[in-house]
Order: structure tokens, then C-alpha cells, then sequence
């Protein structure tokens, strides 16, 4: 058995107790001899974090969740090959998440985007339980309160243990958020919502799908909440933004005849 490293009571992430980046973070929580994996990240690493897992004195046996945080191939590609492993565990996710992973979608999820050469396998799975706003998780005598966080994508989930968040891909420590991109369904608004609400929540840590936990910082998430505010309103983010204010005052110029200054 070797020691396990927990970042808080009850909680290890498993990049850090391996001492180095296998992907995103996955996060072991458990209760007595229950235990659970938040998101798993790529399946070239798989074999190797549940080997990780087993050394730690885990029992295969006794993983009762796979959560998904969304269906993005960095955070779920492996989920069939760890339902393999641990056919005990139950794989649970948002019901759009659910959807996207039952068809193996390959666009939405980021596994195929010709522009830049990407082309990922994304094996199909079907997750065995759906949850949303308001579920709960029982882990032995702990539990696990489920946040609808949309934004990034439309099936995000984050989930509260007592003082911490498990706040998938909201925001990071340096202040960047989980990518906006119309093709994997990101909504603006939708972004700004789910981070105002981390904000306003009595959460003290934030434990991010990417990158180290940190403490929540208010300024940092209104500084976050801002530059999204801005995003709404520019043509940089295309379909994702809200509206352009410059055609507006383009079509006020033409109409008065202003000439160029």
C-alpha cells in the first residue's frame, strides 16, 4: 500500500497523488471503504490511475459512482474502459451529457475538429443514471449536492461537499474560464449565471476539472463575470455573443449620413 495524499478530508485527486499530469484532474472522494471517481479524463491513462487507485488499499469492488462533469472527450473519453474495470461502479452524468456519450458524439464533445487535426476515438457509453439540479450523491454517511453550472457546455455539473466545490471547468486559479465555443454549445449568459452563483455561495474552496484547487476568490470571480459580461457584446465570439452594438450604431450612422471621422 502506498500513502494517500489528500489535498482535504476525504478527497484525493489522483494527478497529484501520482506526482505528475496524467490529464484532467480526477478526483477520488470517498467514505469508509465507498469511494468514487469525479470525471476520469483520457483512456491511454485509465489502466494506470485505477492501478494507482488499487495501490492505495482501494477495493475495486467498492467504487459505487463514474461521474461525468460534462461529456468533453478530455474528461470522458476513458469512461467505458474504467466501467470495464470497475463494473460495480454506476456511471452517472447529466442528461445532455448522457445523450452526447450514448451517441459517441464526436463535434460537441471536441474529439473531431478538423481545422487543427484533432481526431480523438470517442467509444459510445451509456450512463447508467442521469442527475441534475438538486440530486444528491450518498457516499457512505458523506453527500454530494448537485449543481446545474451550464455555460461551458450545456450538461456542466459541479457538486458541493460541506465547504468545497468540485466546480468542473467554471474557472481556473489564474482567472480563465472552460472554453467558449458555439460548436460545443457554450451560452454566454448561461456562464455568467453559473459563476455568479459560485460567487455568491459560502463555498470556500474551488476544486477545478483543470489545474490545482485553490481558495474561492470573490475578486477574481468578478473579474471573471466581467470579461464574459464584455464577451456577450463582441463579434470575437461569433453565435455565442448576444448581440453587436457597433451594427447598431453602424445603422444609426447610415441613416443620418455621418461621415467617416
Amino acid at each position: 500500500m502506498i500513502t494517500r495524499h489528500e489535498f482535504f478530508p476525504h478527497v484525493i485527486e489522483l494527478n497529484f497523488q501520482a506526482r505528475k499530469r496524467l490529464g484532467c484532474c480526477v478526483y477520488l472522494v470517498y467514505d469508509g471503504p465507498d469511494w468514487m471517481l469525479i470525471d476520469i479524463g483520457y483512456e491511454e491513462t485509465v489502466n494506470e490511475l485505477i492501478d494507482l487507485i488499487r495501490k492505495m488499499d482501494f477495493s475495486l469492488a467498492n467504487c459505487r459512482y463514474l461521474v461525468a462533469t460534462h461529456a468533453d472527450v478530455d474528461h470522458s473519453q476513458g469512461l467505458k474502459r474504467a466501467k470495464e474495470l470497475l463494473p460495480s461502479a454506476e456511471t452517472v452524468g447529466h442528461p445532455e451529457t448522457q445523450k452526447l456519450l450514448k451517441e459517441g458524439d464526436r463535434i460537441v464533445t471536441f474529439a473531431e475538429i478538423s481545422a487543427q487535426g484533432i481526431s480523438i476515438d470517442m467509444p459510445p457509453i451509456l450512463l447508467e443514471r442521469t442527475i441534475n439540479e438538486g440530486d444528491k450523491l450518498k457516499l457512505g454517511s458523506k453527500e454530494l449536492e448537485v449543481w446545474n453550472t451550464p455555460g461551458h457546455t450545456g450538461g456542466q455539473l459541479s457538486f458541493r461537499l460541506g465547504n468545497l466545490l468540485f466546480s468542473a471547468d467554471n474557472i481556473y486559479r489564474d482567472g480563465c474560464v472552460g472554453n467558449i465555443d458555439a460548436h460545443h454549445g457554450s451560452d454566454i449568459p448561461a456562464f455568467i449565471e453559473s459563476l455568479k452563483r459560485i460567487r455568491a455561495s459560502n463555498v470556500e474552496w474551488l476544486l477545478p476539472s483543470h489545474g490545482p484547487a485553490f481558495r474561492k476568490n470573490n475578486k477574481l470571480l468578478d473579474e471573471a463575470i466581467a470579461r464574459l459580461d464584455r464577451y456577450q457584446h463582441m463579434a470575437d465570439f461569433g453565435t455565442c455573443a448576444v448581440d453587436w452594438p457597433l451594427l447598431d450604431e453602424w445603422e444609426d450612422e447610415l441613416t443620418r449620413g455621418i461621415m467617416p471621422k
